[in-house]
């Protein structure tokens, strides 16, 4: 049985805790909402999980209600023993999650998870949900699958598709590792305090292999031209890219030197990229 919103209040009042604002602490209150997004996360028995941001543990509660194991990774200092109480209380003699004090930004990812392929379901926090997940879909490839649940204006440029006003640099390096979708919408009050804004429940699937194959372009050459197109996204390419690709580039990509950033997928950008004076014409 996950928690409530008076016995997530009472035990913060019981333990002199107050939710961080630095942290971006806003804790889901309403059970509904966590079994939702376990029941979305698609988890079940034996499912290597990964909770990010386990707070006093009403989404890692839902997690283990469907079987799968847990690794909840919490921050605050404050917060981890009322977690390890929490769950000790909530699910007596049954299996419960393994509690990792981190900062999930700077953690050994790969001493954390060993071998298998794990699932990333968390309540990311508006300020670090951005960085936090490129960085794992870069650097952890262990992370086959992710469900985050993160405000709605971040959730909807981390899918977003070309032409959609929310897309931009993000939405490209993640169609470079992964597919996303927008699955579901959460509003401000099933939290603790309750934020001003809407929440989003993204699904990310990792790509067996990225978009764009390293054996075209580099990752790091494909992020250079990328940033540089969305640093002017009003211009055309063929200003925006001024100096950073070559203007015989556009006829050899198929792109026009007319268009802007915001309407190549990532594909068309890998062609851009990948275009020496010596190089064939990218396919």
């Amino acid at each position: 049985m996950t928690l409530t919103r008076r016995e997530i209040v009472d035990l913060l009042a019981q333990h002199g805790l107050r939710p961080g604002r630095a942290l971006g602490q806003n804790f889901v209150v309403d059970p509904n909402t966590v079994r939702r997004v376990a029941r979305l996360a698609e988890v079940g028995p034996g499912d290597q999980v990964v909770e990010i941001g386990a707070g006093l543990g009403s989404l890692t509660l839902a997690l283990l209600e469907t079987g799968a194991r847990v690794t909840a990774v919490e921050v605050d200092r404050g917060l981890v023993p009322v977690l390890r109480s929490v769950l000790k209380a909530r699910r007596g003699d049954q299996p419960t999650a393994r509690v990792v004090e981190a900062d999930a930004r700077i953690l050994d990812w790969s001493a954390l998870l060993g071998a298998g392929q794990w699932t990333l379901v968390a309540n990311l926090p508006y300020n670090v949900a951005t960085p936090l997940i490129i960085d794992l879909l870069e650097g952890v490839p262990a992370i086959a699958r992710m469900l985050v649940m993160t405000q709605r204006e971040v959730g909807e440029r981390l899918a977003a598709h070309p032409g959609q006003a929310a897309y931009g640099s993000v939405s490209v390096k993640v169609e470079y590792w992964a597919t996303a979708a927008v699955i579901g919408h959460v509003p401000p009050t099933v939290f603790y305090p309750r934020p001003k804004v809407e929440s989003a429940l993204v699904a990310i699937a990792r790509r067996p292999t990225p978009a764009v194959p390293t054996t075209v372009v580099s990752y790091e050459r494909l992020s250079e031209v990328v940033r540089a197109g969305f640093a002017h996204r009003r211009k055309m390419l063929r200003r925006a890219l001024e100096g950073t690709v070559a203007a015989e580039a556009f006829d050899a990509a198929g792109v026009d030197p007319r268009a802007r950033a915001e309407e190549l997928d990532v594909r068309a950008w890998g062609r851009l990229a990948a275009w020496t004076p010596s190089s064939p014409t990218p396919s």
